[in-house]
């Protein structure tokens, strides 16, 4: 594992649990995959190359900007310090979460919350920032957030940008146990209406539904994964519906990633990696070491994600040696 150069501050703190110095199998990343406080990691994919975008997991005034890490193989992970901050973003004053990235165009687009606002009267919610590459440096697109408001009793936070087969790029987002889908316009500046003429159409797939959505489309059905539980405890898990439409209906079908109390503690806030040349997937969450009390002490950790012959998709086991190399490039 990569950055054991790197020590100080938060970052030495994170490498003294057990979990976090073990050492992996040969050939294995190891988890948690790279070192320091980090949470909510969003997995891309840009030019043959893997990407991990996470929430900066400090104390929550002191989350102000966004590192990211980039990989060829899962195992060996660089760090870009400081990809997007907050000076960037000038009607961001409070703490910035949760990244979303879209490539389109030639550009780079991150997605991402701020200020954590409690009702419509303050300014905040989820705004985009953009670049000419990867690893930034990103900078604020609106000079405002790209949504500001409550709709269906959603937060405007944890949003999720999908491009769907046929063109469509959907943001999917939603805290306080409410879930939005919207259709971007083209040039991300803003939302338009659907083709019925809803603009916030809310998918709440269950009661259990919390925050931290995320869709993807397999075989022709979308699947849409979501974390329950709360986010500083153990409870915090992973569950996930299947629909025939990114507009739903959904219908929770069950939990797929959790606590292993002898592994670590509130496995969730989920992304995932396709890779299309084997067909493989993984899951990308974050997790606390475990005797850990401190909600902030997140770490970022992938696993293998496997579906039974029904498209289901099967628990993942969370492990301490993480996966295998699998190199994008031949």
């Amino acid at each position: 594992m990569g950055f054991r150069n790197l020590l100080g501050g938060a970052l030495l703190a994170a490498l003294t649990s057990t979990a976090a110095l073990a050492a992996p199998p040969p050939g294995h990343a190891g988890n948690p995959v790279f070192p320091g406080w980090y949470a909510d990691p969003e997995a891309a994919i840009f030019n043959d190359t893997y990407w991990i975008y996470p929430t900066t997991s400090l104390k929550y005034a002191e989350q102000r900007y966004f590192d990211a890490f980039s990989s060829l193989d899962l195992v060996h992970w660089t760090k870009h310090p400081h990809v997007l901050d907050i000076k960037d973003v000038p009607w961001a004053k409070k703490a910035m979460w949760a990244p979303a990235l879209a490539e389109k165009d030639g550009k780079y687009y991150f997605f991402f919350a701020a200020n954590d606002i409690q009702s419509d009267k303050e300014l905040g919610g989820i705004g985009v920032a953009v670049a000419d590459k990867p690893e930034g440096p990103f900078r604020d697109l609106l000079g405002k957030p790209l949504i500001d408001a409550f709709h269906n009793g959603a937060q405007p936070i944890d949003q999720f940008v999908f491009h769907d087969d046929d063109g469509t790029w959907y943001m999917i987002y939603g805290g306080w146990k409410h879930a939005n889908i919207v259709k971007l316009k083209p040039d991300f500046t803003g939302v338009e209406p659907m083709a019925d003429g809803t603009v916030f159409k809310e998918i709440t797939p269950a009661p259990e539904y919390v925050e931290g959505p995320l869709m993807f489309k397999r075989n022709g059905k979308y699947y849409f994964m979501w974390s329950e539980g709360g986010w500083t405890g153990p409870d915090y898990s992973v569950a996930y519906a299947i629909g025939d439409s990114p507009l739903g209906p959904f219908k929770r079908i069950g939990k797929i990633l959790e606590q292993d109390p002898k592994v670590a503690t509130g496995a969730g806030h989920n992304s995932v990696f396709h890779v299309a040349k084997d067909d493989s997937w993984y899951i990308v969450y974050h997790r606390h070491p475990l005797g850990d009390t401190n909600g902030n002490h997140r770490q970022t950790s992938i696993e293998h994600m496997y579906f039974d012959k029904d498209g289901k998709i099967l628990p993942v086991k969370i492990t301490n040696e993480g996966v295998k190399a699998n190199p994008l490039r031949p």
